[in-house]
């Protein structure tokens, strides 16, 4: 499969269900109890509309971009998946292809495979390395140490996973991801002792952008450029740990103020489609982060599928921006979104409407 039999979003959402289990499928779209969080993310994009601007010369539309010297074809990020191998066989080895081909950043996971150091030897270039804790202070030292050597150029801290949360489509089938990970069972004693004395004493250790991802505030943003942090990366965990958070494109704009420019902002929360994207930047992001796409397009055929996923929202993106009348990123901004009534029901996968006509 080479992915140029996709032509549309939707068709890889509809061959990802068919090809995985209700176990697989379900642990890809759940979230943690009551699922509210996954639909706020949802209600919360649907809830944002465009005001464009006409008569503007969009005959070329410039849509790359870059985050701490890194070149980026467009404005998104491969975030991290926890046991994307059940996907597709590759798992982060496979993502790692699929970014380096089309030119986005990837950041890997540390709880699917290959390891960290097989993905950098198979697949070197620049990539992020997303680390959960799971011993101690000495354990992380040497982990983050082993990640700088293998050609990392960034690190990040997950710090919405103090504990594991209650995923009732799991929990109800006794299904347990390969990262043997279950709210009953997972040991997170180590994730739960992360403070604001372990962002220091990385950035005091180490020569390594530091990302923190899972934050929602705005005090907790501008903590964060405070303390050093590199990149601040809205999050609610795809609404699969905290249930009732705000939808994250409703917390970044209070994010994006409390940091004034003065680091990166990545935000990521039920963004799948180009328009969600541009809505995202609109608002302040600098980069988007799209993992249930990421999970769908592997799912649906791996590597290439993913290269022809992330090949259509470029399209989506460009052709948003060219309908918005905005020829380059910079011009992206509040004045062109206003809050409005959503057309459709709030549900993971509402951005692929046909879904439900059968296409």
């Amino acid at each position: 499969m080479s992915g140029a039999e996709f032509n549309t979003l939707h068709e890889m959402a509809k061959l990802a269900r068919e090809n995985l289990s209700d176990d697989h499928w379900d642990y890809l779209i759940g979230g943690a109890d009551t699922e509210s969080s996954v639909k706020r993310n949802r209600f919360g994009l649907d809830s944002w509309v465009f005001r464009p601007s006409v008569l503007n010369d969009v005959s070329e539309v410039d849509a790359g971009t870059e985050l701490l010297g890194v070149p980026l074809r467009m404005p998104v990020m491969l975030p991290p998946i926890g046991s994307v191998q059940v996907f597709e066989a590759g798992g982060g080895e496979s993502v790692a292809r699929a970014a380096e081909e089309f030119g986005v950043l990837q950041t890997l996971s540390s709880v699917c495979t290959p390891d960290f150091e097989e993905v950098a030897a198979k697949v070197p270039g620049p990539r992020v390395y997303q680390l959960y804790l799971m011993g101690d202070q000495g354990w992380m030292d040497d982990i983050i140490r082993r990640a700088v050597d293998c050609g990392y150029t960034g690190f990040c801290l997950t710090v919405d996973t103090q504990t594991y949360s209650r995923r009732e489509r799991d929990i109800a089938k006794g299904f347990v991801p390969p990262s043997g990970s279950r709210s009953d069972q997972a040991d997170f004693s180590y994730q739960a002792r992360i403070t604001w004395d372990t962002v220091a004493h990385i950035k005091s250790e180490f020569d390594i952008p530091l990302y923190i991802k899972g934050v929602n505030t705005g005090d907790d943003a501008r903590r964060c450029v405070e303390a050093g942090v590199d990149v601040i990366w809205v999050s609610n965990h795809g609404g699969r740990q905290l249930d009732h958070t705000r939808a994250c494109i409703d917390a970044l704009p209070e994010v994006v103020s409390a940091v004034e420019g003065r680091v990166p902002v990545i935000v990521d929360g039920g963004f799948l489609r180009g328009a969600d994207v541009v809505k995202g930047l609109c608002l302040g992001a600098d980069l988007v982060a799209m993992g249930r796409l990421e999970g769908l397009a592997m799912a649906a055929g791996g590597s290439p599928a993913l290269v022809r996923a992330l090949t259509i929202v470029e399209h989506e993106i460009r052709t948003s921006m060219a309908l918005l009348g905005v020829n380059e990123l910079a011009g992206l901004r509040p004045a062109l979104l206003e809050r409005g009534r959503p057309m459709v029901i709030p549900h993971v996968l509402s951005a692929f409407p046909l879904l439900e006509e059968g296409y």
